[in-house]
């Protein structure tokens, strides 16, 4: 058993090798198997484009030439079928026919294409988000201590906007101007291979630069995207712990850290447009290069009569029908390196599995505790011991408190409890079974958890109290305050003037940090589960409703076994048993005035 590294920096700088272009665009195909039809009629619609798009310079350089030589033949065969015969105004008037039936078709395909590549990027946008929250829901709670929420909502927001963006707009054009490219290529060679030959000469120089510069765009990209992510978290951050700025009037901190993302994010905005724009001047250079090749080469060939001049207007349209689109092909990579970037960052959080496997179920040990620690230790990724080599058993029905400095591994310990974490070493039994042979559902039902902090969701009571139940899903609110008042809840509602339906939101706005606790601790009571942990659970409340909350679990089943984690001594003198914790130790206490010698030896020591 470990403990896993699942901050996805250092998992991206693990990785090393990123996603090849081929496979990037496999995997994000095959992520929508529903869509390939329509990939394939957008394909069909894309090189139909191409193809009538290198027609018309045949047939304007065919014209030309056939009205300045003033011939008369068989006419220009295309597949094998005669298309245009004759000279003069005739032979016009067929050309431009022909024309307009091909810009017609055109105009038809690049529709087409548009339609269908647009849907699919929306698809395989929504499926993205989907599949990364629903990877998230996954994960355990070690992923999120170790990764900034800012950071994940901008993998989810804007690194997939960035992969829609390029499939819904730029791929068709991609596809298309590389049909187009190669088939002007052919084309120039087919006309003239001498011509056609020192023609593509720049494009090789293209090549060659793509290749080389194409690495070090991915990776200013890939910093530009990590910057974003790291804004983002810092004004979540910032804005999460405002009350705190303006508690202590530190505006300033505020903005210098965000004058400090803010400044690195537009450092790596700047690197990355900057190097984003390389391409377009180039391969323009280039591509100028090449006209200027087919112009000073192709009249040398009709000075020696080699070529016609039909054919070098042809043959300059070819030259703008090959260049033209690797400009926009130029403008399109970076966007493209972009949408790589997006995807490496995106392709690392896919591919974590949480450590939190669910072992093959086992017989339960005959006579054993609710909950046993065998040799337990913990450590977090990269730090020391939190618990090192712990045993202790915990009776079905008895109430256990947890005690010790701040920072002594109590939370820790509930953590494994709850298996919120799985240990290092050792094993965590319950009721005679390993820990991990219990589903998350079972495990869920068994175990309580109220956290020192704790967790709403924006919506009602209800909403909340229900969270994760579904045993009252379906009740009315009249039958929900029936089970809250057999169960002793119903005191604790009358604390909030619209009692289920008052209104909850995620940020706490309107509702005391001892109003969350107490809709917590209802949450987590109506479940009534075999253990329950209390984690602080009445640091935030008055003396009457803790009062309140003691008499409410003194009415729990004889079977409940509960957990208390606090400070204040009077919480836990009823408790049965006593631990001390501190150190990485796991110790009883003994009574009362045990624990608190001990717990002030430790704070001595600690």
């Amino acid at each position: 058993m470990s403990s896993q590294n699942y901050n996805l920096n250092d998992l991206a700088q693990a990785q090393g090798k990123k996603s090849t272009t081929g496979k990037a665009l496999l995997k994000l195909v095959n992520l929508l198997p529903e869509q390939r039809g329509k990939l394939i009629l957008a394909l069909v619609a894309i090189i139909s484009y191409s193809i009538f798009s290198l027609l018309p310079p045949a047939l304007i350089g065919y014209t030309l030439n056939h009205i300045i030589s003033n011939k008369n033949n068989a006419g220009l065969d295309l597949l094998g079928f005669t298309v245009l015969k004759g000279t003069g105004y005739p032979l016009i008037w067929t050309v431009c026919t022909w024309l307009i039936v091909i810009y017609v078709l055109n105009l038809a395909a690049v529709y087409l294409r548009t339609i269908l590549m647009g849907g699919f990027g929306q698809n395989l946008l929504f499926t993205l988000r989907n599949k990364i929250f629903s990877k998230l829901q996954e994960l355990p709670v070690a992923f999120f201590a170790q990764n900034k929420a800012g950071d994940l909502i901008s993998r989810i927001n804007n690194d997939t906007d960035k992969l829609n963006q390029f499939f819904s707009q730029g791929l068709m054009q991609f596809v298309s101007s590389f049909f187009i490219v190669i088939g002007s290529g052919i084309a120039l060679i087919w006309v003239n291979w001498r011509l056609g030959l020192a023609t593509l000469a720049p494009a090789a120089v293209m090549y060659i630069y793509n290749k080389l510069a194409s690495p070090w765009v991915k990776r200013l990209n890939a910093v530009y995207l990590k910057s974003i992510g790291s804004m983002s978290a810092e004004i979540q951050e910032s804005l999460g712990n405002f009350k705190v700025v303006l508690a202590f009037n530190r505006r300033d901190y505020f903005r210098q850290r965000f004058d400090q993302v803010n400044k690195h994010n537009y450092k790596t905005a700047i690197a990355s447009t900057l190097s984003n724009s390389t391409y377009t001047p180039v391969y323009g250079f280039l591509a100028a290069m090449g006209q200027l090749v087919v112009l000073l080469y192709g009249i040398y060939l009709i000075s020696i009569g080699y070529f016609t001049a039909g054919f070098l207007v042809t043959f300059f349209m070819y030259v703008g029908t090959f260049y033209d689109p690797l400009r926009q092909l130029a403008a399109l990579w970076s966007g493209f390196q972009t949408a790589i970037a997006g995807w490496d960052r995106i392709s690392v959080l896919l591919t974590l599995e949480s450590d939190l496997t669910t072992l093959p179920s086992t017989a339960a040990e005959k006579h054993a505790a609710l909950l046993e620690f065998r040799n337990v230790s913990f450590k977090y990724p990269g730090g020391k011991d939190v618990l090192h080599n712990n045993s202790f058993r915990m009776e079905q029905g008895k109430t256990y408190a947890l005690v010790g400095p701040t920072g002594g591994g109590k939370t820790t310990t509930a953590s494994l409890i709850a298996r919120l974490y799985d240990p290092t070493a050792g094993t965590v039994l319950l009721d005679g079974r390993d820990i991990r042979t219990y589903t998350p559902v079972e495990r869920a039902d068994k175990i309580g958890f109220i956290l020192q902090e704790p967790i709403l969701f924006t919506g009602t009571i209800r909403d909340n109290i229900l969270y994760g139940n579904e045993a009252y899903k379906d009740y009315t609110n009249e039958q929900l305050a029936q089970v809250l008042h057999d169960s002793g809840l119903e005191t604790l509602l009358t604390r909030f003037d619209e009692g289920l339906e008052t209104k909850v939101i995620s940020s706490g706005e309107g509702i005391s940090l001892g109003q969350k606790q107490l809709i917590a601790f209802i949450r987590a009571v109506l479940r009534n589960p075999s253990l329950l942990i209390l984690d602080e659970a009445t640091a935030n409340i008055d003396t009457v409703t803790e009062k309140m909350l003691e008499d409410i679990l003194l009415r729990l089943p004889a079977s409940t076994t509960r957990v208390i984690i606090a400070h204040r001594l009077n919480t836990i003198e009823n408790a049965d048993e006593i631990f001390f914790v501190n150190a990485g130790e796991i110790t009883r206490a003994g009574s009362l005035d045990q624990a608190v010698n001990m717990l002030l030896e430790g704070k001595r020591v600690s």
